[in-house]
């Protein structure tokens, strides 16, 4: 059936695309298995909840659980200092702090270059919407991703 209909992340082509991958990302011209692999989700997940608490919990220790009196709230204030991180981090280095303990990195699937700082900031504020990240592709790329033409590969 999904041959003749192809799935909704896959757009209109789908239904026309017969050529089916031996592994997520062979399209893409990534390996199989080690570096320059697409990470799976579990691995991404890993590397958000490390860049989460190294933001969340020096902001709720200073601002306290509450901590209303500034920028609205200490999930507020965690949210919009974790995005400052994750645009500047990806920009600067293809990676955040999490993806580094993780063994991840973001990259272009267009090109040997670096992300690029409209890439990073789009890439994180539809992060931040949390479902375009949730729903995959066939090569594990979330909408997020195949949204700035980038992947999260496996760096080591």
């Amino acid at each position: 059936m999904r041959k003749v209909t192809g799935s909704w992340l896959s757009g209109p082509q789908a239904a026309l695309d017969d050529s089916h991958s031996k592994f997520a990302g062979e399209k893409l011209g990534a390996t199989e298995q080690g570096p320059g692999s697409i990470a799976t989700l579990g691995r991404r997940v890993g590397a958000l909840v490390i860049d989460w608490l190294i933001v969340m919990l020096p902001t709720y220790s200073m601002l306290g659980y509450d901590g209303r009196w500034f920028l609205g709230g200490a999930s507020t204030t965690t949210l919009i200092i974790w995005a400052l991180i994750s645009v500047a981090s990806v920009w600067a280095f293809s990676l955040t702090p999490g993806m580094a303990a993780t063994g991840l990195a973001v990259a272009r699937v267009d090109a040997d270059s670096p992300v690029g700082l409209w890439r990073s900031c789009v890439r994180t504020l539809l992060t931040v919407c949390v479902f375009p990240a949730l729903f995959q592709d066939e090569d594990l790329r979330g909408m997020h991703d195949r949204a700035t033409g980038t992947a999260v590969v496996r760096s080591r």
